[in-house]
This record gives C-alpha cells, structure tokens and sequence, in this order.
C-alpha cells in the first residue's frame, strides 16, 4: 500500500475528509486561513524574532522607549534585549521563553491594551535578576569577604539589583508620552540602499572633494 492510500484511510478513517457536497467550499476555507497565517508572519515579521537583533523588539512601536533608552545606554556596547530579558540556561528554554512573551506582548498590542508605562511580570523579574547576576557575577560577589563575613553571597542576591541600580539601561523616564519618536532607521521597513546621509550632502560632499 502506497503513501498516499495510507494518508487518505487514515483521513477517513477519522472524519477528517469532509462530504463531497462540501468539499469545495472546505478546501477553500482551509486555503483561506492558511493563507491568513502566512500573510500575519509576514506583515508582522514574525521570523525576525528569532534572532537576538533588538530593532526586533520594536516591530512593534510600544517597545520604542525601551529600545531608545537601551540604545544610549552603556549597555547597548555590550548586551543585547536578548541578552538580559530571556533565560539562557538552555536553548529550548530561551525561545520558549521568548513565544511566551512575544504572544503576550502580541495579544496586549492587539487589544490596544498596553500601559502608559511597561513593567516586568514577575517571570521576567526573574529571569532578568538571574542575567544580571549572570553578567556581572564578579561585582556580586566579592571573593575577599565571602569567607568571613556570613551571609555575604546572599544578602548580596536575595534582592533585585535594580533596588539600587534603578536607572540602568532604560532610565527613569521611560513612558510613551515621555521618551520621544524613533529616529534610527528600522532594518525590517527600510530599503538595503537605505542611508541616512541625504542626497543634497553627499552631492556638496562630492563637489568639495573635486575641488
């Protein structure tokens, strides 16, 4: 018995055929949702978010603060979005991590629902208390006094940093009223020849070069 009779008992054999008389109008309807599926990963640029680019977060614009208070960081030398708001302890962990709150973040974005100003749940508290820790183990702890001061790894630990480190990456103003517009060129909506020296400069460039 061949592939192709397999597939079909096994459909009718569970109702997943449906009658003739609706077939046509089946088939077209599976086309059509299909066909909304693929046109959602698109406009919504779905593949994007599994890469560690932050211009990711801001596909959609409720993130902009975010990125623009982490792009004049001191942070954005050296860490990434990805690099401190999902666990790093295992693969399938990070981009499960990363669908869970991509679909909440989708769902809150759909619903016109998001805050003035975004707050971590406490998920992600976590697991950006355990990046922190993770990057900056050395400052944590300190080496010389952990064998004679008691409780030393602990009382450092047992609170989130950013009890004393409140400003860091995103600032303190950070609302959607208060931070201001994108400027940066996004990658994802913007031409390959895209360049942020207008053409007027360049030509004036070009003629002082050939004088």
């Amino acid at each position: 018995m061949g592939m192709n009779s397999k597939i079909k008992r096994f459909l009718f054999k569970y109702s997943l055929v449906p009658p003739h008389e609706w077939r046509t109008g089946a088939t077209f309807l599976v086309a059509l949702i299909v066909g909304l599926g693929f046109f959602l990963l698109k406009i919504s640029n779905a593949p994007s978010y599994l890469s560690d680019d932050p211009q990711a977060c801001v596909n959609c614009h409720i993130m902009t603060p975010q990125y623009i208070t982490w792009r004049h960081s001191s942070h954005s030398e050296v860490a990434h979005c990805n690099d401190c708001h999902v666990p790093h302890n295992n693969l399938v962990n990070k981009y499960f991590f990363k669908a869970k709150d991509g679909l909440y973040h989708a769902a809150v974005f759909t619903a016109r629902a998001e805050p003035q100003v975004i707050r971590a749940l406490p998920p992600s508290i976590a697991v950006i208390q355990d990046n922190c820790i993770r990057c900056h183990q050395n400052q944590v702890t300190d080496a010389k006094t952990e064998a004679f001061v008691a409780d030393h790894t602990k009382n450092r630990t047992d609170r989130t940093c950013w009890e004393c480190h409140r400003e860091v990456p995103h600032g303190r103003v950070r609302s959607l009223s208060s931070v201001g517009a994108q400027i940066e060129p996004i990658k994802e909506y913007s031409p390959s020849d895209l360049s942020i020296v207008p053409e007027w400069l360049k030509k004036s460039m070009k003629s002082s070069q050939e004088k």
